[in-house]
C-alpha cells in the first residue's frame, strides 16, 4: 500500500476530513490533497507528526527506500536553502561600496581613499550611477534573503540574474571610472556569488 492510501486509510479510521487533519499537523489541507493522491510526499518533520497523532511507526507509513529519498531531497533543499542566504548575503555586503574608504581622493599628489559618501572627486552623474548600481545590489540582497527566510522559490531566479547582471555591470563602470580598489572589491563580490551558484546548480 502506498503512502497515500496509508494515510488515506488512517484519516478516515479516526473519522477525520483533510481540513481536520490539516489542523491538526499544522499543516494546509493542500498538502493532505497532496500526500493522499500521491502527488507528493510529507517532510521529514511532517512524517514525525503523521507518525505521532496516528500512533504508528515511520516505517509502517514509508519504505526504507522512500524514506532515504525524502531525507536526500530535504537535505538538497536545505544545503540549497542556506547557499541562497550567502548569496543574498554577498549583495548586501556591497554597502561595503558605499561605505568603507575605496574611492581615490588626490590631495597635493597624495593620493586618499575615501568612502562614496565623501566622493567628490567626480560628475554628479557618475556618482548618481554608482549610487543607483549599490543600491539596487544591496536590494537584491535582502530580497532573496526574505525569500528565502519565507521559503518562497518563486521570484528567486529573477532575483538572481538582477543581481549577476548589476554586479557584472557595476564592475565594468568602476574598471571605467579607474576606481581600482572599489572595482577589487565589487569583482571579489562576484566571484563568490559565481562559486555559489556553481555549487546551488551542482545540487
Amino acid at each position: 500500500m502506498e503512502f497515500g492510501e496509508k494515510l488515506l486509510e488512517l484519516r478516515n479510521g479516526k473519522g477525520m476530513t483533510q481540513e481536520e487533519l490539516a489542523d491538526s499537523l499544522f499543516v494546509s489541507r493542500t498538502a493532505i490533497s497532496k500526500w493522499e493522491s500521491g502527488r507528493g510526499y510529507p517532510s521529514i518533520e511532517s512524517l514525525k507528526e503523521i507518525s505521532r497523532f496516528f500512533s504508528v511507526s515511520i516505517d509502517e507509513l514509508l519504505s526504507s527506500e522512500k524514506l532515504v529519498t525524502i531525507a536526500e531531497k530535504e537535505n538538497r533543499a536545505n544545503i540549497r536553502r542556506v547557499l541562497d542566504y550567502l548569496f543574498g548575503l554577498d549583495d548586501i555586503l556591497a554597502c561595503g561600496l558605499i561605505f568603507l574608504p575605496l574611492f581615490p581622493h588626490p590631495v597635493d599628489r597624495v593620493v586618499y581613499a575615501v568612502s562614496l559618501l565623501e566622493y567628490s572627486d567626480i560628475s554628479p552623474a557618475i556618482r548618481m550611477f554608482y549610487w543607483i548600481l549599490f543600491i539596487v545590489l544591496v536590494v537584491s540582497g535582502a530580497v532573496m534573503v526574505a525569500l528565502n527566510h519565507f521559503k518562497l522559490e518563486k521570484g528567486k531566479q529573477a532575483v538572481i540574474t538582477v543581481s549577476m547582471v548589476i554586479n557584472i555591470i557595476t564592475v565594468l563602470f568602476l574598471a571605467i571610472t579607474r576606481s581600482a580598489y572599489a572595482t577589487s572589491a565589487a569583482f571579489i563580490l562576484m566571484i563568490i556569488k559565481g562559486i555559489l551558484l556553481l555549487k546551488r546548480e551542482k545540487i
